[in-house]
């Protein structure tokens, strides 16, 4: 199958996706703020840049797109039928500095949660799963 659009559209299409403030972060943000606790975004010093901290709690918190990140749910097992030993080895490549961020913060003595883009669909059971993990 080949693209249907001309490789200067597809750069545009792909420059247009976004690391920050993506509908799933927003949505994790808003339910940590109905918890009301303070947070910080995009902890720059911090192994792997968790979308939200709390620093005094050391606890952080990732949320993974499922395609981007390599999910095993439905959405997260789909690839591309173009250009699929690219997709491949970049979906690897994030998993890889994925669970390095994670031992590392760890190690480091941090708390971290990982919520996926999948599991907001159920949003009072996203709603527990935070609470229980900031509550510990």
């Amino acid at each position: 199958m080949t693209d249907v659009f001309t490789p200067a559209e597809r750069a545009a299409v792909m420059r247009a996706v976004k690391a920050r403030d993506t509908k799933p972060e927003l949505a994790v943000r808003r339910l940590v703020r109905a918890l009301r606790t303070g947070y910080r975004l995009h902890a720059k010093d911090l192994p792997g840049r968790p979308d939200v901290v709390f620093r005094r709690a050391r606890r952080a918190i990732f949320v993974h797109g499922c395609f981007w990140h390599g999910h095993d749910c439905a959405r997260g097992a789909r690839a591309p039928a173009t250009n699929a030993a690219y997709w491949r080895a970049k979906i690897d490549r994030n998993r890889a500095r994925d669970a390095d961020a994670l031992t590392a913060l760890t190690a480091a003595g941090w708390s971290v949660h990982v919520v996926w883009e999948c599991a907001l669909r159920d949003p009072a059971a996203a709603s527990a799963a935070l609470a229980a993990f900031l509550s510990d």
